[in-house]
């Protein structure tokens, strides 16, 4: 890309890696150096937090406020009743009301630790919640009025619909309908509080078009639209996932030590490129630390772990996440901080199956035993062969820690 922004924002997008697409560099580049402008990123509430695949946006919205802009957190209370069919491969869970509001409630957390929502700035953030227009909405009147607007010729032609019609899946009319509410939020929050831009992941693409569509359509107003790369790891893995399942951002769903662990066993080559993305450090040491070579590169995941930890939970938990790994990893120690399963003397005596399931380091009882016949497994930093081995309230009359493999820990305490 050979365009060079006046705004820092922009600038700070291009630096750092976030930016996929946009619908008018120069356009959006001089709205941002007229004075401060409201933007936002649409996130459906389908679990009680957010997971790592979406800290780019959340990153994004932070370098937003930072660099003099107001971020809107645009919570879907009423899209979430449709589901989003992009590039799935068949339709979402319907949710009801009560889990939907629950789920709100458990992401507010999150966002509430990237983006500021009390200060009396002109940027101060909002969070705002589509239910506010979209459930009273007429349907009638919203044919008329909206859906003249869309060309179901255009619609079908999007990547998110076609490649789900290409494959022979069912789309149901439901689903379809969400990219005209999706186009409809960026109208009304254009309208109600004049947001601009839209951004998201680059798989939003023809949702964020189209509410650019309408706007202009219906109120003649100039607003623009901004995308995200999909992020992958180097070895292609989606972002977010882990060998044991989503890495998410609330701490009751994954312990800020586990999230301390997932960021330190980054692969060599992503350091630099998720120092510049999930951190604020400056570009020039992201790239420092992400050309470090053999044993030094372990020293820039650590800075990784820390610095993304710090801004999701705290600098505290950061420090004990990292003191916990080196007792654990260097030491050969228990580390306190490791996730703990409680036993009740009640439940003895157990498998030391049932333990490695119900402690996360196996998914099932098959899998536990096969990474016993493998000699994956450790207790207490031995070598774990019996698969049939029984554990009483005498084994655990001090914590017991488990292993899987030599970067996956867990403690069994007795109650």
């Amino acid at each position: 890309m050979t365009y060079h922004p006046k705004s820092d924002f922009i600038a700070t997008m291009i630096e750092r890696g976030f930016l996929a697409d946009c619908t008018d560099y120069q356009g959006l580049d001089e709205a941002l150096i007229s004075g401060c402008k409201p933007a936002y990123i649409g996130f459906d509430a389908t679990a009680k937090s957010l997971h790592v695949g979406s800290l780019i946006q959340i990153m994004m919205l932070r370098w937003f406020q930072k660099t003099g802009h107001q971020p809107i957190t645009l919570m879907g209370g009423g899209t979430t009743k449709v589901g989003d069919p992009s590039f799935r491969a068949d339709e979402r869970p319907l949710l009801g009301p009560e889990q939907i509001d629950e789920n709100i409630a458990g992401i507010k957390k999150v966002f509430s630790a990237y983006i500021d929502y009390e200060s009396d700035a002109e940027n101060k953030a909002l969070m705002l919640n589509n239910a506010e227009w979209l459930d009273d909405l007429n349907y009638l009147d919203f044919l008329r009025d909206i859906g003249r607007h869309f060309s179901v010729n255009r619609m079908l032609s999007f990547e998110s619909v076609k490649s789900r019609l290409d494959r022979e899946q069912s789309l149901s009319f439901l689903e379809f309908n969400y990219m005209i509410l999706q186009a409809y939020d960026f109208l009304e929050l254009n309208r109600r509080y004049g947001c601009v831009l839209q951004m998201g992941g680059s798989d939003q693409w023809g949702n964020i078009v189209n509410g650019i569509d309408l706007t202009r359509r219906v109120l003649d107003h100039e607003i623009y639209g901004l995308t995200s790369p999909l992020l992958t790891t180097s070895d292609g893995k989606k972002m977010g996932k882990s060998q044991d399942g989503a890495v998410w951002l609330n701490a009751e769903m994954r312990s800020p030590y586990e999230f301390w662990q997932f960021w330190r066993n980054t692969t060599d080559a992503d350091v630099g490129r998720f120092l510049k993305l999930y951190t604020e450090m400056p570009v020039d040491e992201c790239e420092r630390l992400g050309a470090l070579q053999g044993s030094e590169i372990n020293e820039a995941k650590i800075r990784l772990a820390n610095e993304v930890t710090t801004l999701a939970h705290g600098a505290l938990a950061a420090a004990t996440a990292e003191a916990t790994a080196r007792e654990v990893f260097e030491r050969g120690g228990v580390g306190d901080d490791l996730p703990t399963v409680i036993v009740g003397e009640g439940t003895l005596p157990i498998s030391i199956v049932q333990l490695f399931v119900i402690s996360g380091l196996a998914k099932s009882g098959k899998e536990a035993k096969r990474l016993i016949a493998e000699n994956g497994a450790k207790v207490d930093d031995a070598p774990l062969t019996d698969a049939g081995l029984m554990i009483d309230a005498g084994a655990l009359s001090s914590p017991v820690k488990l292993s899987a493999g030599k970067k996956r820990h867990a403690l069994v305490r007795l109650a």
